[in-house]
């Protein structure tokens, strides 16, 4: 069994969540996890989808702080 496919052991998931608590690093490691040659697959497979929900997450974001703000833009101006 090569080393992409071992299965990824309780310890170093209980890990990753930790990690995965600090702001900032989380994104970093998730790139690294997600595009590192070193990482198992399923791990590898879990940081892409964490990083497409990241940047879902990061759309909605922009574009509820766009209509708000253009409200209360609006109403501002009219008050």
């Amino acid at each position: 069994m090569s080393h992409e496919y071992r299965p990824v052991s309780v310890g170093n998931w209980v890990m990753t969540m930790l990690l995965m608590c600090i702001p900032f690093i989380n994104i970093i490691l998730l790139f690294v996890w997600a595009f590192g040659s070193n990482t198992e697959v399923s791990k590898a497979n879990w940081a892409k989808a964490t990083l497409v929900w990241f940047l879902l997450g990061f759309i909605i974001w922009i574009f509820l702080f766009f209509v708000f703000g253009v409200g209360a833009a609006l109403l501002s101006a009219t008050a």
